[in-house]
């Protein structure tokens, strides 16, 4: 098969090049991409309602008011800012599981991932 025209041909593989390197571009820093993902997803956590607390001392911050998220190196950690966050989540022996963070990522998933996509650049797939 002869193509007539080697130019026109030739632009589409380039506009394929242009396109694939404009997302490299943007994926360059996965670790920002992360970050908007975290930042909704800890705004979120933030508006969870407060299970009222017996604690009434001045400087008591709720468990709920300590999420927070924050980079490393070349990832992103969501978590408590108390210690015994995971321990609430989970369970212990004494205590039942009472699960907060699963069931939101879970139940909102998806809008965090569009969220990082949309930074990423990548939302047109």
């Amino acid at each position: 098969m002869k193509i007539s025209n080697k130019v026109s041909a030739y632009s589409g593989f380039q506009d394929l090049a242009d396109v694939i390197e404009g997302y490299i571009k943007n994926v360059e820093n996965p670790t920002e991409i992360l970050l908007s993902g975290a930042k909704e997803f800890v705004d979120d956590l933030l508006k969870l309602p407060k299970p009222i607390s017996r604690i009434r001392k001045s400087g008591y911050v709720h468990l709920i008011d300590s999420f927070a998220y924050r980079k490393l190196k070349s990832e992103v950690e969501v978590g408590w800012g108390k210690y015994y966050g995971p321990m609430v989540e989970h369970g212990t022996r004494n205590m039942n599981a009472n699960p907060h963070v699963y069931p939101l990522w879970n139940k909102n998933k998806e809008k965090y991932y569009k969220t990082m996509l949309t930074k990423a650049g990548l939302t047109t797939w």
